[in-house]
This record gives structure tokens, C-alpha cells and sequence, in this order.
């Protein structure tokens, strides 16, 4: 997994699969949401999410009053945020 972000724009290319990939998602979200209160989450080809993810999500939207928009580009992670019932919270559309 590689992880890029230019301003409030986050870029997350390959499986998001290990405890080292939540660390990196979460290192770089913190830093880009000390100055933006609503970030673009483009998850180019993942074909799902850690529930550590999942959850720092979760926080950044209920507790912190972060707005995420989440453009997912494969169909299988789109279906499981629907699962879940995670689409609307997270803004979810695909790519």
C-alpha cells in the first residue's frame, strides 16, 4: 500500500491489509486534518478495509466532526461499505 496526499486530497494505491498500513493511513490523515476539517479519501483499488480503519474512520466522522468524501474505485469495497451501512456516513461514490 502507498499512501499520497496534496492538501485535503488523500490517495490510497493497493490493499489496505496490516497493522503498519492503519499506522500510515493514520499518521498522514492526522496531520492533513490539523488544518482541513473535510478531506477527499480516494482508495484507487483496495478491495477492502482493516476494522482499525474502519474505526479511526468512524472517529474522525462522529467524534472529531470530520466530513470524509470516499471515492472507491473497486466494486467490492463499494459493496462492503454498503454492507455495512457505512456509504452515507462516509460519503462513499465510486471512482
Amino acid at each position: 500500500m502507498t499512501i499520497t496526499h496534496s492538501g485535503n486530497i488523500i490517495t490510497i494505491d493497493g490493499n489496505i491489509k496490516s497493522i503498519s498500513d492503519y499506522q500510515t493511513i493514520k499518521s498522514t490523515i492526522d496531520g492533513v486534518v490539523s488544518t482541513h476539517k473535510s478531506i477527499i479519501l480516494n482508495i484507487i483499488d483496495s478491495i477492502s478495509i482493516t476494522s482499525s480503519v474502519i474505526g479511526y474512520f468512524n472517529k474522525l466522522v462522529l467524534k472529531d466532526g470530520i466530513t470524509i468524501e470516499m471515492r472507491v474505485g473497486n466494486p467490492q469495497l463499494m459493496e462492503l461499505l454498503d454492507e455495512l451501512n457505512l456509504k452515507s456516513i462516509f460519503h462513499a461514490s465510486r471512482i
